[in-house]
């Protein structure tokens, strides 16, 4: 037999899983993406199980699921469950719950498949209850007062309506509070056992945070909630719809009461506004006479039991969680150890390699010096011996000019005389001939000149 379970991961989901796997059934469970998978970590790589990434709200991807496995019973537990996040996020919720459902109801008639179809309805679906209507019987009329509640009426009526157009083997629970080891912490029960835990492991100051403490609500164990699932299935009737409680109340404050006394600390109490709702039903009391009589279930938990075992959940997942945080811390400060050392080896190396660097560089700088040195000497030997080469060339350049100049001096004074000479080898005949001038007019004549 194969059997599906949506919401495998959830609260539910995971003690119908190993409820099932026990039986040696082949379990098939959708799991969103994001899911966390805490709930099931203890069943991972069990031989019967396989898990499917799939989101309701994605009419192709359960199509696809239910076409490759077949079920021949699926347990319908997937929902966005936490009435106080209704309130919040009422769009979300009823698209979730009802959309989701629509979508996988359609992927049955579409691949023409038979399962029997679990529908986990709610007491939420009732709301409103006046006492003459106490205990709650399958036909009180329905009036929620939350979004969630609207939610799983859509689920429920949404059931009855395929079952009635397409003959679908709809069976339809509507199970009252149900609590018990690995609850969701947002959830009374849960939230009260996980703050005494953290309370006695010194994580939270002796107080508990409360909201409403005067609601009465019929709770049972989770482990027989998910043994009347199975029989639902085994023994109920398609289209019907069975409530399935323990048919005993408790106000809030008698489960708080009963949670303090386990522990040995001293707890105060303290109301938070905060945790009041909008609008909150009074008392939930049901009465699961037709599906007692039908299947003959009955619950085999007593309320003090299932309060110890959420209590020591909670003490064994603080604890845990206080052993990786100490693994976490420890693994930090050795890596920070390690990186003091790598960090002190890297500066002992770095600074070795700047003092190499630095001789080097002072070598470098030294060898360079004398070549600058050596340099300038040439170049001042070089400057000295253009200069000098400078100063002889013009020395001799004077000397040269100067030669020529004698030369020519030398030149024009020989010329000079033998240009007189000659004129004296001819005056004497001049004057021979022009002897008859007087002296007079020889100085006159010579002052002219």
């Amino acid at each position: 037999m194969k059997v599906m379970i949506t919401g495998i991961t959830g609260f539910v989901g995971s003690h119908l899983a190993e409820f099932l796997l026990d039986r040696g059934i082949e379990v098939h469970g959708i799991v969103r993406w994001r899911s966390k998978h805490d709930n099931i970590e203890h069943l991972s790589g069990h031989p019967r199980l396989r898990l499917h990434d799939c989101d309701l709200r994605d009419a192709s991807a359960i199509h696809e699921v239910l076409a490759k496995v077949r079920p021949s019973r699926i347990f319908h537990l997937a929902a966005q469950s936490f009435v106080p996040t209704s309130w919040l996020a009422p769009a979300e919720t009823l698209s979730t719950n009802i959309n989701g459902q629509l979508h996988l109801f359609e992927a049955i008639r579409q691949l023409k498949l038979d399962p029997i179809v679990q529908i986990a309805g709610s007491s939420e679906e009732y709301g409103i209850i006046y006492p003459r209507e106490l205990p709650i019987k399958e036909s009180n009329p329905l009036r929620p007062l939350s979004p969630y509640g609207v939610s799983k009426v859509g689920q429920d009526l949404l059931g009855y309506q395929y079952h009635m157009s397409y003959g679908l083997r709809v069976i339809r629970t509507r199970a009252f509070n149900h609590t018990g080891p690995r609850r969701g912490q947002v959830f009374v029960i849960s939230n009260f056992a996980k703050q005494i835990a953290s309370i006695e492991a010194g994580l939270q100051s002796p107080s508990i945070q409360v909201g409403n403490l005067t609601a009465r609500r019929d709770f049972t164990d989770v482990r027989d909630v998910v043994r009347a699932y199975w029989l639902a299935t085994e023994k109920g009737k398609s289209g019907e719809v069975y409530n399935i409680a323990s048919g005993t109340d408790y106000t809030i404050k008698w489960l708080l009461n009963k949670l303090i006394k386990l522990s040995p600390v001293k707890i105060d109490v303290v109301q938070d506004p905060d945790r009041m709702r909008p609008s909150d039903i009074q008392r939930l009391l049901g009465d699961s006479t037709k599906f007692r009589k039908l299947t003959g279930w009955k619950p085999e938990i007593p309320i003090e039991q299932t309060l110890e075992d959420t209590l020591d959940y909670w003490r064994e997942k603080i604890a845990e969680m206080g052993s990786r945080r100490g693994a976490s811390a420890h693994s930090t400060k050795s890596t920070k150890s390690t990186g003091t050392r790598k960090t002190k080896t890297s500066a002992k190396a770095s600074t070795k390699r700047t003092k190499t660097s630095t001789r080097a560089s002072a070598s470098t700088k030294s060898r360079k010096s004398a070549a600058a040195k050596k340099t300038k000497s040439a170049t001042s030997r070089t400057t000295t011996a253009a200069k000098a080469g400078g100063t002889k060339t013009r020395t001799t350049k004077k000397s040269a000019t100067a030669k020529k100049a004698a030369t020519r001096k030398t030149s024009s004074t020989v010329s000079t005389t033998k240009r007189r000479s000659a004129k004296a080898a001819k005056t004497p005949r001049t004057a021979a001939k022009k002897r008859p001038a007087t002296g007079a007019a020889t100085r006159k004549k010579r002052g002219s000149r």
